[in-house]
């Protein structure tokens, strides 16, 4: 399970993913057959993507079909137990660090509910508002409060608040779950910690304990008011695939302590505007779209930033067409263009030459505008009292 996180390529040139730092190998791409096979997870085949159509009655999500979700650990576990009606839960989490989540973060959100949805299962998400204190510098109460401006957003991608618990560590931490945070804590040492995640002792003592509290929820009897005190529900994790050391250290644990294995279904990083090189910022806004822009704010990103693969001239781009795998507004199509048929014409028109750059980016700006309005008004209706719903730490039913 816990494969040190090494690389074999001389320093300067290696790949570096870690869940604070996403930096590519040497052209600045991420390698992501060389990632998997560093973790230790295995790629996601089209044989599991099909059970899991079959067993759901219900068509997978794009992500699934597009390959964005594309690793996984023990995802045919969650499918036995779905199609045995044995029960488990989804978690996820966000680090509030921003006012508002720019698209890369509404990717685990988005394929979240299609899970939820489609296995109609409880799920818990978990708002790290301590972690970006330690690791951001953020006042506590100043990430307290980005925690509940996030959860606007995050509530606004449609989830069931009769399945959905979000909690904050800095109002939830306490009695179940600061008790399973103690029992992670001691069985990892400063040295395990240190390999998975490179701590130096330099680091602040609650960076180095911080990733207990992340692992914690993968257990169910951190959860009283939906599990009780029940330790064979088992959990699978949608996160972008940054986050798995915390998971690997989780796995290396759990059975220590009674526990299943949390499963794991892990996405490829949704690219900065100006390319890719690893993952967005949220703190340089040219780099994303966030949720809260406007049209105006939309347009002028795209084409102003977005990395275009076209030629440098209409005469060169109707030559040799568009490079696919590098241009920024097809990478984007292909998150949420939903539509496979006008996806694969895009694709084909613009490769050949056919379609200019000002014409993807146009496709992609009209895509962006129609989803970012929706979320708008989504997020319009999501008062401070249905934040507390959702919150609120109450019964849920827990499957069979």
């Amino acid at each position: 399970e816990s494969q040190p996180i090494t690389s074999g390529e001389p320093e300067e040139d290696a790949q570096h993913v870690d869940p604070w730092t996403v930096s590519g190998g040497a052209d600045g791409k991420i390698d992501y057959n060389k990632l998997v096979a560093q973790f230790g997870c295995s790629m996601l085949n089209e044989s599991l993507v099909a059970r899991m159509e079959r067993l759901t009655g219900k068509p997978v999500h794009p992500f699934l079909k597009r390959g964005i979700f594309f690793a996984h650990r023990e995802l045919d576990v969650i499918l036995d137990c779905y199609e045995q009606k044995q029960p488990f839960y989804l978690y996820t989490g966000r680090g509030p660090s921003s006012e508002a989540l720019h698209l890369g973060h509404l990717v685990p959100f988005m394929f979240t509910k299609y899970l939820q949805d489609v296995f109609n299962v409880p799920l818990v998400i978990q708002l790290t508002d301590d972690e970006k204190s330690l690791w951001k510098g953020l006042d506590v109460d100043e990430a307290r409060r980005l925690a509940r401006e996030n959860a606007k957003d995050i509530i606004a991608c449609g989830f069931d608040v009769n399945k959905t618990f979000i909690f904050s560590d800095f109002e939830y931490v306490g009695g179940a779950f600061y008790r399973n945070i103690v029992r992670i804590q001691r069985c990892v040492s400063m040295n395990q910690v240190r390999g998975i995640f490179g701590f130096s002792m330099d680091d602040y003592i609650g960076k180095i304990a911080f990733p207990a509290v992340q692992a914690a929820p993968s257990f169910p009897d951190t959860f009283p008011h939906i599990f009780g005190t029940r330790k064979d529900v088992r959990c699978l994790i949608p996160c972008a695939i940054d986050q798995d050391p915390y998971f690997r250290m989780t796995r290396d644990v759990a059975p220590r302590l009674g526990h299943h294995k949390p499963a794991l279904i892990e996405s490829r990083f949704f690219p900065a505007l100006q390319g890719e090189s690893g993952k967005m910022s949220a703190s340089d806004t040219n780099s994303a779209i966030f949720v809260s822009d406007s049209p105006k704010d939309i347009k002028n990103k795209i084409n102003k930033y977005a990395f275009s693969g076209g030629g440098a001239t209409v005469e060169e781009h109707r030559e040799r067409g568009g490079n696919l795998d590098v241009d920024v507004p097809w990478k984007y199509l292909n998150f949420f263009l939903e539509d496979d048929a006008r996806l694969a014409r895009i694709g084909e028109e613009y490769s050949s030459g056919r379609m200019l750059t000002g014409e993807i980016k146009a496709e992609l700006i009209s895509v962006l505008t129609d989803m970012v309005a929706r979320h708008q008004q989504a997020r319009a209706q999501v008062t401070d009292s249905v934040v507390e719903a959702f919150m609120a730490v109450r019964p849920m039913a827990a499957q069979p």
